[in-house]
């Protein structure tokens, strides 16, 4: 491979001009350290003639010189890059893309007797006059620490490596930019992207107040940035703005991204302000469609808990939609969905809010999800999350291979559930138990409670005290005070109502062939076990006692598919069980006999 540089490119460079694939020398490297154990690298580079100090690397290129790939002396091929011009006209070269061309150690010394660049200069002075190239720190034509110790310029000048946006707000002083090369020192800048993901309008209460927010995923050819939307922008933006569309996106702040609510790859993350501008673009082809990097179901079992990960599978089954009541009193709608792909292995994956409640399932679509979450609930398990990314039947080369197989041979794969493999807690090596295994094994005597499936009878149902006027408000089942005047007074909300709805708290008895246990169902299993609502029933209750009597008589001696948590709790000093029905709905009969018949064979080999 040739050491040839490319002379006259430091010079160009140097400019803010362009020059396409220069062959540069990396003289020497400096790390500089920035906010948040963040860092970046500053590199002394060297066409053979000139050498420039002004070079830094995008943050996703800093694995290159932490692996030794980078090194003084290699050679490398700069295929993208931006200039930034700082107040004072020093400018930085961003380097986005590269190629390593020549290690260091197949080199092994500096090419030729380069000179700093020094800008004005009238002509590059011959490289066989000059003295040799002056060392890292006594050469440095941009040596502002203060700005590079924060990790970036703080504004952007002239960019030619990207067109000009349309004339936006901002649009006319500033050039669109990478999104790997922004950063919170910025004041001015524009980048051009793709949403490839728009969250749900999520709200909140608290001490403090009241507001809404929701976030989107965004991406250029350079990389990818979370931006987070509250209160004033959701009511701009979110009706307006379009997945897979490309906008024009200009003043939004910056800060050091929280790691724990998203997984995309940038050290910062954005926020909209009342200066943002969300402009659409038109000319689109060349920004990127959202990337994945997909996981194989077999090997999610050798993943960490709570791992995120990207996953493709085909929808084997479904289950209807149901409701859950959060510790903070939300009613929140949840779907699992079974996910199987060429492995042959089956993953449970749960959908929440809209989502659960829009998902069709019928057609076994191929469900593509970016950022999904593992857990040990049930084996292995995944969730949808805020920050998911979820797309069915995808137009991704990985979808369409899923799709041929299923069609012509997968639809026929029984399929090795992964969600079932071991319990949670002392859940022993299942979480499907007779009643008489979840006493024997002593679930729930654990320091978190367990969790079973099971296949059970109603034998009693106590109707007594089984439900309770509580307050109207959406998120708030607190019991209300009749004030005797047509009100009802809610503490919690502490106001006054004219009306109230029914929740129900229902005590039951199921059992199987093995023994029986005494569960209390909230209103969304109560209400399946009886066909009717609460707020019907409660109705009735007060109009015709005997046709109330009646749906509880009918509901006797129905069995149905349970899905239980127990905990040991005490009370006045007294320790006992307690069982809560989490789901229940009716039994698949031929899924059950599956089961059985699985269960057969393995004592038949024992």
């Amino acid at each position: 491979m040739s050491d040839k540089l490319t002379p006259g490119a430091i010079r160009t460079i140097a400019k803010g001009d362009q020059i396409q694939n220069a062959a540069l020398q990396v003289i020497n490297i400096r790390r500089i350290e920035g906010a948040a154990g963040l860092h970046r690298f500053r590199l002394l580079m060297s066409d053979g003639v000139n050498t420039l100090s002004s070079f830094m690397l995008a943050t996703q290129l800093n694995v290159l010189v932490e692996q030794k790939e980078i090194a003084a002396n290699c050679i490398c091929r700069i295929k993208k890059y931006i200039v930034n011009t700082l107040k004072d006209g020093r400018r930085v070269v961003i380097i986005i893309d590269l190629e390593v061309l020549k290690s260091a150690s197949d080199v092994e010394k500096t090419i030729g007797e380069p000179t700093p660049y020094v800008e004005g200069e009238a002509k590059t002075t011959s490289p066989t006059s000059n003295p040799p190239a002056k060392s890292f720190k006594q050469q440095s034509s941009y040596n502002s620490e203060t700005s590079m110790n924060r990790g970036a310029p703080k504004d952007v000048g002239k960019q030619k490596a990207f067109p000009d946006p349309p004339n936006t707000p901002g649009g006319s002083q500033s050039k669109v930019v990478p999104i790997a090369s922004l950063n919170p020192y910025q004041s001015k800048w524009t980048i051009r992207a793709r949403i490839t993901n728009k969250s749900q309008i999520r709200t909140w209460s608290n001490s403090r107040g009241e507001g809404k927010l929701f976030s989107m995923e965004i991406v250029d050819e350079s990389g990818e940035i979370r931006v987070t939307g509250f209160n004033e922008q959701v009511d701009k933006y979110y009706a307006v703005i379009e997945v897979n569309k490309v906008y024009y996106i200009s003043k939004g702040t910056l800060k050091i991204a929280n790691k724990q609510y998203t997984n995309v790859k940038n050290d910062y993350e954005m926020t909209l302000n009342n200066d943002t501008s969300i402009v659409p673009c038109d000319d689109a082809g060349d920004v990127p469609m959202l990337q994945f990097e997909f996981v194989p179901i077999e090997e999610l079992e050798n993943k960490e808990k709570d791992s995120v990960v990207d996953v493709i599978g085909i929808c084997k089954s479904y289950d209807e939609v149901t409701k859950i009541t959060t510790k903070a009193s939300k009613e929140v709608s949840k779907r699992a969905v079974h996910l199987m792909d060429m492995s042959g292995k089956v993953i449970t994956t749960t959908l929440w809010g809209e989502e659960a409640e829009k998902f069709d399932g019928s057609g076994q679509p191929v469900l593509a999800i970016k950022g999904a979450r593992l857990s040990d609930f049930g084996g292995r398990s995944l969730s949808v999350l805020f920050s998911s990314t979820l797309m069915i039947n995808p137009d991704i080369p990985e979808a369409f291979k899923l799709r041929g197989w299923f069609d012509s041979e997968g639809h026929a794969v029984e399929g090795s559930s992964m969600s079932e493999m071991k319990g949670s807690g002392g859940g022993g090596n299942a979480t499907w138990k007779t009643l008489s295994e979840v006493k024997t094994e002593n679930l729930g005597h654990g320091d978190k409670a367990d969790y079973f499936t099971c296949v059970a009878t109603i034998v009693y149902l106590r109707k007594e005290n089984c439900m309770y006027q509580a307050c109207p408000t959406q998120d708030c089942n607190k019991k209300v005070v009749d004030q005797q005047n047509g009100l009802f007074r809610c503490e919690k909300c502490d106001k006054e109502f004219p009306n109230f709805k029914y929740r129900m708290i229902l005590s039951a008895n199921i059992a199987d062939f093995s023994d029986n246990q005494w569960v209390t169902c909230f209103q969304e299993s109560a209400e399946a076990m009886l066909g009717k609502s609460g707020d019907y029933l409660g109705e009735l209750r007060d109009s015709n006692e005997q046709a109330f009597d009646e749906v509880f008589q009918n509901a006797n001696f129905r069995t149905y598919t349970f899905r239980n948590r127990v905990k040991l709790e005490s009370y006045n000093d007294e320790s006992r069980i307690k069982a809560s029905v989490v789901d229940v709905k009716p039994v698949d009969h031929k899924e059950y006999s599956k089961r059985l018949l699985m269960n057969i064979r393995k004592y038949a080999t024992q």
